[in-house]
């Protein structure tokens, strides 16, 4: 029933986006454990504009992204940023998340994670509050796919963390 929900909802979210009513603050991050590479690969779609006006707000009000005058130092705030905002507890225990880099695709910066020398997972914690401190009403969706297991959920300022839990 509750994916009955989200896919409702990850179906009509991209139609009222385009509503001059209201703007949607949302980002899609992707999380794949490669049991073979002891490897959690992450991959996190941010709109480039909100994550920029975070940047400017928290950083360097000048700072740009993408194209030609990308500012030089994009890359250590995104990665601070990241860091600071988007933590993983495996097996209860706190991760370190190494930020790889980043594309641009039309108006969405694809950010890239991983997660080295992960041998198993039994519980995966997720705490993700990207943008929250400048959206109110961001929502930030997680798809994952963990020891062959799909989930997808939602994180919002008043739920900003979430637990899954595997059978050995």
């Amino acid at each position: 029933m509750k994916l009955n929900k989200l896919l409702l909802l990850l179906l009509i979210l991209p139609l009222c986006a385009f509503s001059s009513l209201h703007k949607y603050y949302i980002s899609v991050t992707q999380i794949e454990y490669i049991e073979e590479k002891a490897s959690v690969q992450i991959i996190s779609r941010i709109f480039i504009d909100d994550f920029e006006r975070l940047l400017r707000e928290r950083y360097d009000d000048g700072i740009t992204l993408a194209g030609e005058n990308e500012s030089p130092e994009a890359d250590a705030y995104i990665g601070r940023y990241l860091s600071d905002k988007l933590k993983i507890h495996i097996n209860g225990a706190d991760m370190q998340l190494k930020f790889i880099g980043k594309a641009y695709e039309a108006d969405v910066m694809k950010c890239y994670l991983e997660i080295e020398g992960v041998q198993s997972i039994q519980t995966f914690g997720i705490t993700n509050r990207i943008l929250f401190d400048v959206f109110e009403d961001q929502q930030n969706i997680i798809k994952t796919k963990i020891n062959s297991k799909q989930k997808s959920f939602i994180l919002y300022p008043q739920k900003d963390y979430y637990m899954l839990k595997f059978e050995k």
